[in-house]
């Protein structure tokens, strides 16, 4: 394939001579002229192991040409890579200058260039979701040519470490393609034929985001490492010795387990231990900011949906499953008994179905948490979940239900009904109002 470049810094460079090392020609394009001079010299113009080998097998073979003229690239390229730096504004937005600039100068080439040939422009760069939208507006205006006709936009996110980006390019976690036409999907993977991963094509403003979900996790995972060291020091405990245990479950910790957008945790562990371990910390003085919020920020999920609830205003409310999860009758800090609760205490009419539970059937402290929190449950509670679904105005699902489902799958007659679904089942049919609360 014939590439261009644009933004010889690290994401530029390390792509350029992987393309090029992979037998593309690629073109690399840079507005500082002392970095396409070294470029084309084989110097890479960052410190990253093995690029100078690839760059200089490129350009022995005729592979690769730096420049800073713009019409000469796109002349020569069938598709464009942008990766320039997206750096930070004083406020924490990112500043698409750099972006929108190159856009706008590879979209006049394009109103010039001799050729007839379809181009793809592809956004490496780390941008938000709704850049692509932007950017393809900028991309029509210049070119004077619509989207999806002779010129697509797609982006492809980098997943390149420092210090490891050869390594990481030539065997990469996945390839992820942002694509709205099979088109411009099928040209950027051709771009990775010969290299053995996953691949997977979303909508574009999903693969915006999942550059930035994937760093936010990996610095929570180092936050939370460090917060488990320096309470386990103080514990006299070696947190590396924990933190090696914890690491060991791939099951549960080291996994897609709770990693999936729902609703809040609760029930009889989760809740007690985050507090507990929130007050060794304490005790002893020691910060533990990422600690200490998740027990806020699992409130804050609860008065989410409350408020949503509220919103909606449909006066009889019905939750299929009070339990904190499936397949239990546990109501210790269940999520859905507080917001229960709240409905009932702001005059809304509440029924629950779960049919895990049975109000004469609990016992000990499971008991004593319910009646002291709904005490009148058993007035509460129905047998019968597709009455239930057929007579109230919003439908709250906080458990599966196969026979729920069922019911839902069948086109409704109520286009006022709001479902509201904790759970991710599938969405019902036609004749009711679907909300997904947290997708």
């Amino acid at each position: 394939m014939n590439i261009s470049i644009f933004g010889l810094g690290y994401v530029g460079t390390v792509t350029a001579a992987c393309l090029a090392g992979n037998g593309h020609s690629v073109v690399g394009v840079d507005v500082a002229e002392q970095k396409v001079n070294d470029f084309n010299s084989g110097i890479s113009p960052v410190l990253e192991d093995g690029v100078e080998e690839l760059l200089a097998d490129a350009i022995a073979d005729n592979r690769l040409l730096g420049t800073t003229d713009i019409n000469v690239a796109i002349e020569a390229s069938d598709v464009a890579l942008i990766c320039v730096g997206t750096p930070s504004r004083s406020n924490g937005d990112i500043d698409l200058t750099h972006i929108e600039t190159v856009v706008a100068q590879i979209g006049a080439a394009l109103a010039s260039r001799e050729r007839a040939d379809r181009f793809t422009v592809v956004i490496r760069s780390t941008v938000m979701p709704g850049t692509a939208e932007r950017a393809g507006a900028i991309l029509e205006e210049h070119s004077g040519q619509k989207l999806g006709e002779r010129v697509d936009l797609a982006v492809n996110p980098e997943f390149l470490r420092e210090g490891q980006g050869v390594a990481d390019f030539l065997d990469p976690p996945l390839i992820l393609v942002g694509a709205d036409n099979d088109a411009s999907a099928d040209v950027i993977l051709g771009m990775y034929n010969g290299i053995d991963a996953g691949r997977r094509v979303v909508p574009v403003r999903v693969a915006e985001l999942i550059k930035y979900a994937n760093n936010s996790w990996h610095a929570t995972k180092v936050t939370f490492a460090n917060e488990i060291g320096v309470l386990s020091q103080a514990l006299g405990i070696d947190g590396r010795e924990v933190m090696d245990v914890v690491c060991s479950d791939e099951k549960l910790n080291i996994s897609a387990a709770y990693l999936k957008p729902g609703f809040a945790f609760g029930g009889s562990c989760l809740p007690k231990d985050v507090r507990a371990l929130n007050f060794a910390a304490k005790d002893r003085d020691i910060a533990t900011p990422l600690l200490s919020s998740l027990l806020t920020s699992n409130a804050i999920q609860v008065l989410r949906l409350i408020d949503q609830l509220i919103e909606w205003d449909g006066r009889r409310i019905g939750f299929v499953g009070l339990a904190f999860k499936a397949g239990t009758d546990d109501l210790r800090e269940s999520p859905i008994v507080e917001v229960v609760e709240r409905m009932l205490g702001k005059g809304f009419d509440c029924r629950i179905y779960d049919a895990d539970l049975s109000a004469g059937d609990l016992v000990g402290s499971n008991r004593a948490y319910i009646e002291s929190q709904v005490p009148h449950l058993s007035k509460l509670l129905v047998d019968d979940v597709v009455e239930l679904a057929t007579t109230c105005d919003v439908l709250v699902v906080t458990k599966p239900s196969g026979e729920l489902e069922a019911f839902l799958a069948t086109p409704g007659d109520n286009p006022d009904q709001i479902v509201a679904d904790l759970v991710g089942m599938s969405a019902p049919a036609a004749g009711r109002e679907y909300h997904g609360v947290a997708w």
